[in-house]
């Protein structure tokens, strides 16, 4: 089974990353596959310094094994002056090829303003030095606020296929390059 993991870089209550994330979850779901979601929000990790020994922060080696151990990932990101959020570069800095190798990768970022590919751009070129594989397919919603009803369900129709889309593409090209079934 396809075991996926996702991490959201917001840490704001109510965020339209982890609304959007969700969403790219439960389609993951039902096409099969496994999905942990780590929430940041909730573990303590420090600012990286460049070391490899967290000694004082046990959810850093809960990062890395759940990263390690999956076999895809999606990224959730808002985007804050035309970048990532330093929440989700952070934990992505927390970890290293070993735990990001060969990973298939989907990204998703989400803006107040209008829609653009500025932080998504800037997760390829991470995931890309890291040896991940990102997929083609991605997601950027613009004027976030607009996109969401009450319960955090998709308001548009061809933004809903585009999360279709984007799960079957990360569910397909996981298996294909991890050849898990």
């Amino acid at each position: 089974m396809v075991k996926i993991v996702g991490i959201t870089g917001s840490l704001r209550d109510g965020s339209y990353s982890t609304q959007a994330l969700q969403q790219a979850a439960t389609r993951v779901e039902a096409l099969g596959a496994e999905v942990e979601i780590l929430d940041l929000r909730e573990m303590n990790l420090p600012f990286c310094d460049g070391g490899n020994e967290y000694p004082d922060y046990p959810d850093v080696e809960k990062l890395r094994n759940a990263v390690k151990e999956a076999d895809g990932i999606i990224l959730a990101t808002p985007e804050y002056h035309g970048s990532v959020s330093g929440v989700i570069k952070n934990a992505l800095d927390l970890m290293s090829f070993e735990h990001l190798s060969d990973k298939v990768t989907g990204l998703i970022s989400v803006l107040g303003g209008q829609s653009n590919s500025n932080a998504l751009n800037d997760l390829r070129v991470i995931m890309r030095w890291v040896h991940a594989w990102v997929i083609p397919e991605q997601i950027a919603i613009g004027q976030a606020w607009n996109a969401f009803d009450a319960e955090g369900k998709l308001l548009d129709r061809k933004l809903s296929q585009r999360f279709d889309q984007f799960a079957q593409s990360l569910v397909d090209n996981t298996r294909k390059l991890r050849s898990v079934s």
